[in-house]
């Protein structure tokens, strides 16, 4: 099994400690995700979020946490119950795993997976003269969430992941996964950090002509208090994220998701223009 983890890292051409990093969470990530298939997690909950949108659509950015929503509200959902078949999955590969709920008063179930840095690198190939820079105590930390109280509305579809053997997982469509990007666009409070990967998304969707299912966002709304929410059109959703373009800090945006692009050029383009533009493509359905 160590051999297939071998073969995945390697896939992802990394050639720095940074790009081993990288390449090494997106295959955990995956591992993960077979892990809680094997335990049927996928028959009370939904993949969803920015890693559902790379590993299941094809985005083309790297992403950092594990995002699910129940199908049904549970308020009484832990994840210590998936916990022995991910540490399953991770140890048939020889990897050591920690695994640590976070208990928190919200509507949100949160866990982390933690993993040695150094000597997990080396495991899946990473030179020891770059092993060596690296500290002895630093993490691989791997954040995965569950709504667990979610809105409803939402539509779901058993998608086939072929890595890191074919499984199915039960996850938003994208018309739904482009109504909770359009919600974050919406209803993110920016404060000092704009999430310029939300508007990355933007574009993806727009350029695969994947419509916002306006029902969810709808939904998404209400359930965040926006006054109106419940008969929200098409032209007012498309004129809020045209208002909200208009304070849009275009070099901070960039700068959040800069490090996260394999092509950091791809996003030179942007500008207020441009995402006006972008934003006149919305389809809603």
């Amino acid at each position: 099994m160590a051999e297939a983890l071998i073969t995945l890292v390697e896939r992802r051409h990394p050639k720095s400690v940074d790009e081993y990093d990288r390449a090494l969470r997106e295959v955990v990530q995956e591992f993960m995700l077979l892990g809680l298939w094997r335990a049927k997690f996928f028959e009370k909950a939904a993949f969803y979020g920015d890693t559902a949108l790379r590993i299941l659509y094809g985005l083309d950015r790297f992403s950092e946490d594990l995002d699910f929503s129940l199908l049904k509200p549970d308020v009484d959902f832990r994840f210590d119950a998936y916990f022995e078949a991910i540490r399953r999955e991770l140890g048939a590969l020889g990897l050591e795993v920690e695994l640590e709920r976070r208990d928190k008063d919200t509507g949100i179930e949160s866990a982390f997976a933690k993993l040695n840095t150094r000597r997990t690198l080396v495991t899946v190939g990473l030179p020891e003269r770059l092993a060596a820079s690296i500290p002895s105590n630093r993490l691989v930390k791997i954040k995965f969430e569950a709504v667990i109280d979610p809105p409803g509305g939402f539509c779901t579809e058993t998608r086939l992941a072929l890595e890191p053997a074919p499984f199915g997982i039960v996850a938003y469509k994208d018309a739904s996964l482009f109504a909770g990007t359009y919600h974050a666009l919406l209803a993110r409070a920016w404060q000092n950090r704009v999430k310029g990967r939300d508007w990355f998304d933007l574009v993806f969707f727009v350029r695969r002509d994947i419509p916002v299912d306006l029902a969810y966002l709808r939904s998404r709304l209400s359930a965040t208090g926006r006054p109106g929410a419940e008969s929200l059109g098409a032209e007012e959703a498309r004129t809020l994220l045209l208002d909200r373009i208009e304070t849009l800090d275009i070099e901070a945006a960039s700068a959040d998701v800069r490090s996260f692009l394999a092509d950091p050029a791809s996003i030179e383009i942007w500008s207020g223009d441009f995402f006006r533009s972008v934003a006149e493509r919305v389809r809603f359905a």
